[in-house]
C-alpha cells in the first residue's frame, strides 16, 4: 500500500510534469510549419491530420521531415527534462506530451495521431526499445507502404518488448499510449480493412 504522505508529496510534481509535457506536446508543429511556408491549411489536406504523413501529401518533403523531427523532439525533450526529477515524473511528462499532441488546446483539442511523439517518448525512456520500434515501423512501411499499418504493428510490439525486458513501468505507460494510438487510428483501421487506405507519399 503506497504511503499516503509520500503520494501527497509527489502529486504536485507529477501534476506539474504532466502539464509541462502536455503544453510541450500540444505545439502543432505541422500546422505552424505549413502556415509559415504559405501552403494550404494542413487540416484541409488529405486526412486533415496535422502529422508528418499528411504534410507529405502537400508535396513538401522538407516540411514533412521537419514536422516528423519536431513532433519526435516534443516527446523526447518532455521525458529527458522530467527525468532529472525522477522516473515517475518522466512517465507523467511522457503521458502529458502524448495527450498534448493528440488533443492540443490550441486546436480545439483536435490534434495528430501521435506516432512521431510516441517514438520520441520511447527513445528518451529506453532507447533500445525506441530503435526496435523504429526498425519495425520501417520494415512494415517499406513492405506495405502504409504508414498507419506500420504504426499499429510497432505500437503493438513495443509494450511487449518492454515487458520482455522487465521494464514494467514503461510497459504499462506504452500499453496506455498504444491504446490511445489505436483509438486515434480507428478510421485508418477501417480503411485498411476496406482496402481504401492511402499509401505513403500519395498526394491529396
Amino acid at each position: 500500500m503506497p504511503d499516503p504522505i509520500s503520494w501527497s508529496h509527489a502529486a504536485p510534481y507529477l501534476m506539474a510534469a504532466l502539464v509541462f509535457g502536455y503544453l510541450l506536446g500540444s505545439i502543432p508543429t505541422g500546422v505552424i510549419l505549413t502556415r509559415l511556408a504559405g501552403t494550404k491549411d494542413l487540416r484541409s489536406v488529405g486526412s486533415g491530420n496535422i502529422g508528418a504523413t499528411n504534410v507529405l501529401r502537400t508535396g513538401r518533403k522538407d516540411l514533412a521531415a521537419l514536422t516528423l523531427l519536431g513532433d519526435l523532439l516534443k516527446g523526447l525533450f518532455a521525458v529527458l527534462i522530467a527525468t532529472r526529477f525522477g522516473p515517475d515524473t518522466a512517465v507523467a511528462a511522457g503521458l502529458g506530451a502524448f495527450l498534448g499532441h493528440l488533443y492540443p488546446v490550441w486546436l480545439k483539442f483536435k490534434g495528430g495521431k501521435g506516432v512521431a511523439t510516441y517514438g520520441g517518448i520511447l527513445l528518451a525512456s529506453w532507447w533500445p526499445a525506441g530503435l526496435a520500434g523504429l526498425v519495425i515501423w520501417l520494415s512494415v512501411a517499406a513492405v506495405t507502404r502504409y504508414s498507419s499499418l506500420a504504426a499499429l504493428v510497432a505500437a503493438t510490439a513495443v509494450p511487449l518488448i518492454l515487458a520482455a525486458f522487465s521494464k514494467w513501468q514503461l510497459a504499462e505507460l506504452f500499453a496506455v499510449l498504444s491504446i490511445l494510438l489505436f483509438w486515434k487510428h480507428r478510421d485508418n483501421i477501417g480503411r485498411l480493412l476496406r482496402g481504401q487506405e492511402n499509401k505513403i507519399g500519395k498526394k491529396a
